[in-house]
């Protein structure tokens, strides 16, 4: 296989804080590979790490090939991260931007103007390309930011949570656009507290919590690891949620989660299924709707760390 990065063991630590604790990935070229996990968990300190601009405590890793400690300054020609926030110039339009960053980049004022009118155009901002950045919504901001770090095409693309913030429409978007710089053959490493982003883009994904990852692979391969299935729950009357909850938790070791539509359970086989609802129905517990499918990638994440991930209600 060939890998755009390689970790072993990579850790960080800010004095008694163990931000990244030893961390080893594998990430194919040309591929989208998905890093998930809460606020804190460690992924901005993993990403910071392996575009340079952090030195990790130990461990060691290759990015295309090119040693971390020790051959930085190549894996920074070769890479582009996009940070959390846009750090686009408020005070310059949609064009001044590009064509400001092209020029650094070595561009000629001709060979500026053109890449930055090929990009507004790619990313639908020609129409506000003479507007100031301070007047974009917060969709336009951050496409605007995913078009400066393509200045230059990089071999590796970072993306730190790209859509947090963001509505669904401009979330889209953001998708369409991570899924055609992937096609171009850019490898891309995203960042995301949204299991569903992963879900969408990801074609393999590490979950990582408290600087470790604990668990790896396709997302099939991830909703495989935690069970048969999912068996989800809609109560009759709302006022029995909290007995439910309490008897499920009794039932399935704490293997069950509240949601926004009900209650979720994760359940080994039908059989098991079957003994969770007859004991809610002899307590007294109506149901009214049930469905038994595979887990959801929220319902994995709890089932690894033994809680829930942010969902796009809270987010």
């Amino acid at each position: 296989m060939n890998y755009a990065i390689e970790t072993t063991d990579l850790r960080k630590r800010f004095g008694d804080t163990h931000a990244v604790d030893g961390i080893s990935l594998s990430v194919a070229k040309g591929s989208v590979f998905g890093l998930l996990g809460p606020n804190g968990a460690g992924k901005t300190t993993t990403v910071r790490l392996l575009a340079t601009l952090l030195a990790p405590t130990s461990g060691s890793a290759r990015v295309l090939g090119h040693d971390l400690l020790t051959e930085a300054a190549q894996i920074r020609s070769k890479v582009s991260l996009t940070g959390q926030f846009a750090s686009v110039d408020e005070d310059l339009t949609g064009m001044e931007n590009l064509v400001l960053l092209s020029r650094l980049l070595g561009h000629s004022w001709r060979g500026a103007r053109q890449r930055a009118s090929e990009l507004l155009q790619a990313f639908d901002l020609a129409e506000a390309a003479g507007r100031q950045a301070r007047t974009y919504s917060g969709g336009m901001r951050r496409r605007l930011d995913i078009a400066a770090s393509l200045i230059v095409t990089p071999e590796i693309l970072f993306l730190d949570e790209p859509t947090t913030g963001l509505d669904p429409r401009s979330r889209n978007q953001v998708w369409d656009m991570v899924r055609d710089i992937a096609a171009i053959g850019t490898t891309v490493l995203l960042t995301t507290q949204y299991l569903e982003e992963a879900d969408q883009l990801a074609d393999r994904m590490a979950v990582i919590d408290h600087g470790k990852v604990i668990a790896a692979g396709t997302s099939r391969e991830l909703k495989a690891s935690v069970g048969s299935g999912t068996l989800k729950i809609h109560l009759q009357d709302a006022a029995q949620r909290v007995a439910a909850e309490t008897l499920l938790q009794s039932l399935t070791n704490g293997q069950s989660q509240a949601t926004t539509e009900g209650l979720s359970v994760q359940v080994t086989d039908t059989a098991h299924a079957m003994h969770i609802l007859h004991s809610l129905n002899n307590d007294g517990i109506a149901v009214a709707e049930f469905s038994l499918g595979s887990p959801s990638l929220d319902e994995v994440f709890f089932a690894l760390t033994g809680k829930a991930q942010q969902n796009e209600v809270a987010a």
